[in-house]
């Protein structure tokens, strides 16, 4: 069986940098939709959605993301709750 702790220390610094970088861009470009400058802001959506210049992931990369955020969601719940069981003993 697969150690938990172990899969979610060895995901969690893959996974930084692309939610990080899917959370500004979103925010960002939020920001700049309602303050009437979304325009200006559109390169902000290619980020966003996984387009990288020469590198086009556009049509997987919100499902790795996804994919990502849901293992580092589930594994993190499962420790924490095998902690908690652990602790009331």
């Amino acid at each position: 069986m697969i150690n938990l702790r172990q899969l979610h220390t060895s995901l969690a610094p893959i996974m930084v940098l692309p939610l990080l970088l899917t959370l500004i861009t979103g925010v960002v470009f939020q920001i700049a939709a309602v303050t009437g400058n979304g325009n200006d802001y559109v390169w902000l959506l290619e980020l966003h959605t996984g387009k990288f210049g020469a590198i086009d992931l556009h049509k997987i990369y919100p499902f790795l993301n996804a994919a990502g955020l849901f293992t580092m969601i589930i594994t993190g719940i499962t420790m924490w709750f095998k902690r908690r069981t652990r602790r009331q003993r």
